[in-house]
């Protein structure tokens, strides 16, 4: 969570649509946790990052994998993940991060089945 700025915004994968501050952070990733057995996987691909003196922005292509508590392996799904930073008293952090999966436009369904 010292990655993260306390006043974070993150647009992540379920709801609401926007969580504020780095507590609504923190509950997003304690429900990740909840339902995954350790070690869990987190695979990043194509990982970008574009740096100006006080702001940078990332962008990738991030998969979440393991097996579930209940004892289901799951290879997870590919999302696109975006990070705006910010340099405050010479250290990086995260000010907002964005997840989301493609949507099907004639359905509106998630397309959890691409991949890179």
């Amino acid at each position: 969570m010292s990655a993260y700025t306390t006043d974070v915004v993150s647009f992540d994968i379920e709801p609401p649509l926007q969580h504020v501050g780095a507590g609504a952070k923190r509950k997003n990733w304690e429900r990740v946790f909840a339902v995954y057995e350790r070690p869990i996987g987190y695979e990043i691909r194509d990982l970008t990052i574009i740096v100006h003196e006080y702001v940078a922005f990332a962008h990738s292509l991030n998969r979440l994998s393991g097996t579930l508590k209940s004892g289901t392996t799951t290879a997870g799904f590919w999302v696109r993940a975006t990070m705006c930073l910010r340099k405050v008293d010479g250290h990086w952090f995260i000010a907002h991060d964005h997840a989301s999966a493609p949507l099907d436009p004639t359905t509106g369904a998630a397309l959890l089945n691409l991949g890179p």
